[in-house]
């Protein structure tokens, strides 16, 4: 019926990946029996948050056959358009967050950024980054301030592992829970690890690295959440701090890092059935303080240091030729960042550019095959880590704050 379609449609937890979804389906509807529903086009479209496609997508809107027939539709459309416009330009600092045409619903997963090192201090600062509304807000505080170490979000939990706070390097490992907001202790790791790489494989957490304060490791080790053990596995082949790591095929990949002695272009991976590390072949130029994601069916090894200048270069491993290929290099110089995977996007978040800590944040699409400045943070850091959360029942928490929808009135001004 008409209200429960508006109800669907109207719903900020309504999850599609784009809004175009929601029109193609308000025509199916309207279109299956149009002499009943054909009236209550302009109803419908005042309900999709049509400000928030783009243009191409708006334009042909636009000259749907439906909407030309209506003009109480042509309006909604035009309206949204002006609205679109608005957000892009950022008139008079209008984000369109409360406006019925232009709020972007509730994503599916946030962006987290946690900790990490600002004005030569470790800081417990944790941003949220709402990839629809492209905002970022401040959503908690860890416990204490850590730099240098690593997060992952698995079952529900984010676990925040070694790191530094300039007195002591950590075992430690911390977990939070997003929808009680409690953190507490569970069991710390076998090495204290700044500068440490983690992943997660098969349900477990691994740590990779760092370095204890005194020298750069090799070791591994992996933690059971069931049973609240870390397990030693096999060492790496080499010593690697502020190196970086992902899960890719079944294997966990790292690449480059720092041995103590030089910078690696180095980069291995560990298969777990056989608790081995292979050598693969390595990367075109060292990097410590890399970004290593499995991306776009590819290892990606995104910036760096290679012991003379940041660097804007990035590359891309393919398992089955063994070889490195030159990827698109990112805007802005940087080691040391945070890197995630968030709908379809690379998305590279603060680090260090060369002459201090940046808040910058930038995407990188397949399909424009280039990197795109996005909202910076409010702290500018390095040594952050980043992880994505989903499935929570208080997602809303993590995204941009949002008032009541205001009621939508042909003649308002933004």
């Amino acid at each position: 019926s008409m209200p429960e379609v508006e109800d669907i449609i109207s719903s900020d937890n309504l999850m599609v990946r784009q809004e175009s979804a929601v029109f193609e389906s308000v025509i199916r509807w309207v279109s299956h029996s149009p002499a009943e529903r054909q009236r209550d086009t302009h109803a419908l479209l005042s309900k999709i948050r049509l400000a928030t496609m783009d243009l191409e997508c708006l334009n042909a809107v636009m000259r749907n056959e439906l909407v030309q027939q209506d003009g109480a539709s042509g309006r909604i459309v035009a309206r949204a358009t002006y609205l679109h416009r608005c957000i892009l330009l950022k008139e008079r600092g209008f984000t369109g967050i409360n406006h019925p045409l232009s709020r972007p619903r509730l994503p599916p997963a946030i962006l987290l950024a946690i900790g990490g090192w600002n004005d030569g201090l470790p800081t417990n600062a944790i941003e949220a980054y709402n990839v629809r509304a492209e905002r970022w807000i401040t959503v908690e505080n860890m416990e204490r301030p850590r730099a240098f170490h690593g997060s992952v979000f698995l079952d529900g939990f984010v676990y925040c592992i070694g790191g530094f706070d300039r007195v002591e390097c950590f075992n430690s490992v911390r977990r939070f829970n997003p929808t009680t907001h409690i953190w507490m202790a569970v069991s710390p790791m076998h090495y204290r690890r700044s500068c440490v790489s983690v992943s997660v494989l098969n349900g477990l957490i691994f740590a990779m690295g760092g370095s204890d304060g005194q020298r750069s490791l090799n070791t591994a080790e992996y933690y059971c959440p069931e049973t609240n053990q870390w397990h030693l596995i096999a060492s790496m082949h080499e010593r690697r701090s502020d190196a970086s790591c992902t899960t890719f095929q079944g294997k966990i990949y790292i690449c480059g890092g720092f041995n103590g002695d030089d910078f690696l272009p180095s980069a291995e991976f560990y298969t777990p059935e056989t608790n081995h590390w292979t050598l693969i072949h390595p990367m075109s130029s060292p990097r410590s303080g890399v970004g290593v994601i499995a991306f776009a069916d590819r290892v990606y090894a995104v910036g760096g240091f290679d012991g003379t200048e940041r660097l804007h270069s990035a590359e891309a491993y393919n398992p089955q030729t063994n070889t490195w290929v030159a990827a698109s290099p990112v805007l802005t110089p940087r080691s040391n960042f945070g890197l995630e995977v968030i709908e379809d996007k690379l998305i590279v978040v603060g680090g260090f550019d060369g002459s201090s800590s940046t808040s910058n944040a930038e995407f990188y699409s397949t399909t424009t095959n280039r990197w795109t400045n996005v909202c910076s943070m409010d702290v500018s850091r390095r040594a952050l880590s980043c992880c994505v959360i989903s499935g929570l029942t208080n997602m809303e928490t993590y995204a941009y704050p949002r008032e009541p929808l205001e009621e939508e009135e042909e003649e308002e001004t933004v």
